[in-house]
């Protein structure tokens, strides 16, 4: 499958934004794999259909963004400025360059179907908040990772954390589920369209905090929203889980930062 290859290259380029934090190669992955995708479709870029050219070039265009800044957990005005610009400007840019320049409708937000979650969605939510509960205190606490996230020894700062940790989960399931990964379905089998969107959403979380052996929670996690929207076609259904899990995690923040604040952890 000669296509796969540049999208391969341009996902890569996020654990090269984000991980080792080699920005020129991160350019440099984004790069070869636009111009090989150009290489491979010539004049099919042009053409009405779905183009991997313009597809790939609107991911790149979204972690370019993301890119230009810090992605370290800060609570001050400025650093929550710069998050709402640069995350915000990665889902708005490349949705406006789709509709209007591109004139395709490849990134949207289908916020709500008409079916009605059944058991089995409900179930999964109780689920979500038990495995967080159970999960993530012993993650955040005994490797550390904690301290990744600023202490929060005020309610100002403990409302303005809540704040942020739910703004980054909305935005998560808006760039990494209904921008990367509704692009990559134009082109490739759902279930690897879902690896390779994992490949951008774990690495980014990586710069966020979730390290040492946080791969272990995320990529799961990553595979799991891009599963679960497949089944449902539900934005507000992953938001959702994702919300709730962030809840836990705003929790474990505020407990590990505060022993004895919310003693509802088993550690």
């Amino acid at each position: 499958m000669p296509r796969l290859a540049p999208a391969v290259l341009v996902c890569l380029a996020a654990p090269a934004f984000f991980v080792i934090q080699w920005a020129w190669l991160g350019w440099l992955l984004l790069a070869a794999g636009i111009g090989a995708a150009w290489l491979i479709e010539r004049a099919a870029v042009t053409a009405s259909g779905p183009s991997l050219t313009r597809d790939l070039s609107l991911i790149a265009l979204g972690l370019l963004i993301v890119s230009v800044i810090p992605l370290a957990a800060e609570l001050d005005n400025m650093a929550m400025l710069r998050f709402t610009l640069a995350l915000g400007g990665a889902v708005v840019v490349p949705y406006v360059i789709s509709r209007f320049v591109y004139r395709d409708r490849a990134i949207s937000f289908p916020w709500r179907t008409r079916r009605r979650w059944g058991r089995l969605q409900w179930g999964w939510l109780v689920a979500v908040l038990v495995l967080g509960w159970l999960i993530l205190p012993f993650y955040f606490i005994t490797s550390g990772v904690y301290l990744n996230w600023p202490v929060v020894d005020t309610p100002e700062l403990i409302a303005r954390l809540f704040v942020g940790v739910g703004a980054v989960g909305i935005w998560d399931e808006l760039f990494f589920i209904c921008t990367v990964f509704a692009l990559l379905r134009r082109h490739f089998p759902d279930a690897l369209a879902n690896v390779l969107q994992m490949i951008v959403f774990v690495s980014f979380l990586w710069e966020l905090g979730y390290r040492e052996w946080g791969p272990l929670l995320t990529i799961p996690f990553a595979l799991l929203q891009g599963y679960i929207f497949l089944k449902t076609h539900s934005l507000a259904y992953v938001v959702a889980v994702h919300l709730l899990f962030d809840a836990v995690v705003f929790a474990v923040l505020v407990h590990a930062h505060n022993p004895g604040l919310l003693p509802i952890f088993l550690i």
